[in-house]
């Protein structure tokens, strides 16, 4: 039961700072370390971790931890966009008031809403400010409300502000 405990953490290790896109790969990288499983092991193994393979925004694939925030806001800062978790799907509404976007979550949400924005560094959004329900995102003088539901379409359903 320890080489197993061991394995997993080698596995989780290596996922945490590689991109890696295929069970092969995690094999050959699994072998450097001295650890040498089968396919079958592998997918067992990955199972037990919850691992999942999401699609990256150049079209590979890679493995990725539940809930690995490292990976996320490396993600973030890469401008690439994460996959959907709880707190994006808690989106209920945007609104504007001049430079201010108000952005309406379900209860709990609007923290990791508004902690993805920040991360994500878009040049449309100085920063944000998160209560319970609420984002409050400052946006840059001379971005339009059109301009900011663009780069906000990373993390929520939005629609063009009809002219």
């Amino acid at each position: 039961m320890k080489n197993k405990r061991n394995r997993l953490q080698v596995i989780l290790d290596i996922l945490k700072h590689h991109h890696v896109g295929s069970q092969q790969e995690l094999v050959s990288l699994l072998a450097t370390r001295d650890i040498h499983v089968t396919q079958a092991t592998l997918s067992r193994d990955l199972r037990t971790l919850r691992v999942t393979k999401i699609a990256t925004d150049d079209g590979s694939f890679m493995y990725i931890i539940p809930n690995n925030n490292e990976l996320q806001d490396s993600l973030l800062m890469n401008g690439q966009s994460v996959p959907k978790t709880a707190h994006q799907y808690g989106f209920i509404s945007i609104e504007f008031s001049a430079n201010i976007a108000v952005i309406k979550t379900r209860n709990g949400y609007a923290t990791g809403l508004a902690y993805d924005i920040d991360m994500s560094k878009l040049p449309e959004i100085l920063g944000t400010i998160a209560g319970a329900d609420t984002v409050f995102a400052i946006l840059r003088e001379g971005v339009s409300h059109d301009e900011v539901l663009k780069a906000l379409q990373r993390f929520i359903e939005t629609k063009p502000i009809d002219a």
